[in-house]
């Protein structure tokens, strides 16, 4: 088993070799983790270990991305930035994303199949067409790691004696890494508990099943423990996320969060093979529409086999149990788990869509592909189970014996599937879906831009409730004062965005998103009174404050409204100290001391099961 924990990082390196030998993949998210990692890491340095406002952002003015984006990610890639060369910093973390996938996947079989088998499913899932997908065309990074705590959430509900850390804890991480993989990620888990429950009871009220039900242990009094521990593990993993959950739920009241499900990035625009104006978005939906169909296909084969083998052995087995490991019901969990995935991907599905909460946000229904190529690689796991050799599933239902697969799929053989399978997918995904970079989309570059303060476009759904992105000029300095509140920087010039709707502020020139970020600290002595604009976002959490000389307390400033957003301050005449500061509000103060209670709360219960175990 060591010997096959080598191999999956090994066989993660030989999935992203082609990044190794020709450069990262210019995908269509690269430009926003890129400039999230440059910044955070810049404010690491400067000794903010848990930055929340992205300053290089909205032409420098800022916005809250990191109150609202899930902190994993974008910690992991600032760390490595501040390790690895900015070119290297993609392929690394890709690695990462992929050998924590495959380690996880391996977690999963290994509980429930021989350690071969495992080894196949860690290197399938880690290697499967969606996660190179993600990796090449999209660089959907968030996305990517998040996709290593599916197994770990597949096993939460599905092993023999579930419990609450084991379930906790992937639901957490899904929280912290990536909130549309959370989103159907408790779906999913809420969906399977519901069938396991179900199967418990139903196992537990059948006369012949019953005294099998009392030996075992699986009663209707075990079924409510489940359903106890189900609860209390997903209560749990919403709170140790608490830091980060309850000020993005809170704080989403301040910025324009509905942006994220503008047209194309809505769920009715991103069903299996739909077509929309914009022709670019088309392709990628029917790249994504044909992984999907070909990962269904598959699965649906894979899932419909374990079924049907499963209700042969039923039939001629009387030991069958639902505490089986895996439990009885996992095979129709299964299936039905990829029905319905199948139904979420076409239009039919609009009401679930449209009223289930937060199921919006998942913005393309085909990221249920990570779910999917999840269910696929543990099927064929199960179906190649090897913890049994010779055992009466496989060797009675067309399965080789446990003996001849053992020796067909060990040793040479094994460590051969291993490193070549994720070899010729990565030479197949690379060509399929690499993106082709532009001078200015190469990591050097946007390293270069981030370095001389070239700021980038404000993300929407982030924009402070009553700011205009389009009016936002792109070559602000960092203040400027002026007897009008409503008054632009002198010789700076309008957003072409503010003239031209259907303006790329990709088209830009390079020369004129030349802008500085406001100073945090600033003296002023003036005339008359005047109105002090900053170039930085007016935002709930800043707190603009005076100590001037003849003031014997700090003096609150009041905030002038904007179009643009900016943080506006009437300042009287004379000698002023103005100090611009990031305060934690209540909503983030409440955050941290629930994860600090459910973190407590998570070492109390792992210390409990070791004692129990």
């Amino acid at each position: 088993m060591r010997r096959h924990h080598i191999l999956i990082p090994l066989a993660a390196l030989l999935a992203i070799l082609p990044l190794i030998l020709h450069g990262c993949s210019c995908g269509h998210d690269l430009d926003f983790h890129l400039q999230s990692w440059l910044d955070a890491a810049q404010q690491i340095r400067h000794g903010t270990l848990y930055p929340h406002w992205i300053f290089s952002a909205a032409w420098n003015a800022g916005e809250p991305r990191f109150i609202f984006y899930p902190p994993l990610s974008w910690m992991l890639g600032a760390i490595l930035t501040l390790i690895f060369p900015i070119n290297a910093t993609p392929i690394v973390f890709t690695w990462i994303a992929l050998t924590a996938a495959g380690f996880s996947m391996h977690h999963l079989a290994r509980h429930f199949t021989g350690s071969n088998a495992a080894l196949f499913a860690s290197i399938l899932y880690l290697a499967n067409p969606y996660m190179l997908f993600n990796a090449f065309e999209r660089t959907a990074y968030a996305e990517l790691l998040a996709a290593a705590w599916i197994p770990l959430l597949l096993l939460a509900v599905l092993r023999r004696r579930p419990t609450i850390p084991g379930i906790a804890i992937p639901i957490a991480l899904l929280w912290l890494t990536n909130a549309p993989a959370a989103v159907m990620g408790c779906y999913t888990f809420a969906l399977l508990a519901i069938l396991r429950l179900a199967s418990v009871i139903k196992l537990s009220s059948r006369p012949e099943h019953r005294a099998l039900a009392m030996r075992s242990g699986e009663t209707r009094s075990s079924g409510f423990q489940l359903l106890t521990t189900y609860i209390s593990g997903t209560a749990l993993g919403l709170a140790l996320p608490a830091f980060y959950l309850i000020p993005a739920a809170w704080e989403r009241r301040y910025v324009q969060i509905a942006m994220a499900i503008i047209p194309n990035m809505r769920f009715q625009d991103n069903f299996l093979f739909t077509r929309t104006a914009d022709e670019p978005h088309n392709l990628v939906l029917h790249t994504a529409s044909l992984l999907a169909v070909t990962l269904l296909l598959l699965t649906f084969a894979a899932t419909i086999t374990l079924f049907i083998r499963h209700l042969k052995l039923s039939a001629l087995s009387s030991q069958l149990s639902a505490v089986q490991d895996p439990p009885s019901s996992t095979p129709a969990m299964l299936l039905i788990l990829t029905l319905l995935i199948a139904f979420l991907l076409i239009p039919a599905s609009t009401p679930i869509w449209n009223h289930l909460p937060n199921l919006a946000f998942l913005q393309f229904p085909w990221r249920l592909l990570t779910i999917l190529s999840a269910v696929l690689a543990f099927t064929l796991a199960l179906l190649f189970n090897l913890k049994n050799p010779g055992g009466p599933f496989i060797a009675r239902f067309g399965v080789p014996s446990g003996a001849r697969f053992s020796r067909a799929m060990s040793g040479e053989p094994l460590k051969l599937t291993a490193l070549l399978g994720p070899l010729l997918l990565s030479l197949l995904c690379i060509h399929l879906y690499r993106q082709p970079c532009d001078p200015s989309d190469l990591p050097t570059a946007v390293l270069q831009a981030f370095t001389t303060h070239r700021g980038v476009a404000p993300t929407d759904e982030y924009t402070p409730t009553n700011a205009h992105g389009d009016t936002l000029r792109t070559d602000s300095p960092g203040y400027w004062l002026s007897s009008d509140p409503t008054a632009f920087a002198p010789n700076t010039l309008p957003n072409p965005d503010s003239t031209n709707p259907d303006f790329d502020s990709d088209d830009i020139p390079y020369e004129d998103t030349v802008s500085a970020q406001a100073p945090l600290r600033l003296r002023l002595n003036i005339s008359e009174p005047k109105i002090l604009i900053l170039n930085l976002r007016d935002y709930p959490n800043w707190q603009v404050t005076t100590g001037c000389p003849t003031c014997r307390f700090f003096r609150t400033f009041p905030h002038v409204h904007r179009d643009d957003g900016l943080l506006a301050i009437p300042v009287s005449a004379g000698l002023s100290t103005i100090d611009i500061t990031w305060q934690r509000t209540a909503d983030q103060k409440l955050g941290l001391a629930v994860s600090a209670c459910a973190l407590l709360l998570l070492g109390y219960t792992l210390d409990r099961s070791r004692k129990i175990v």
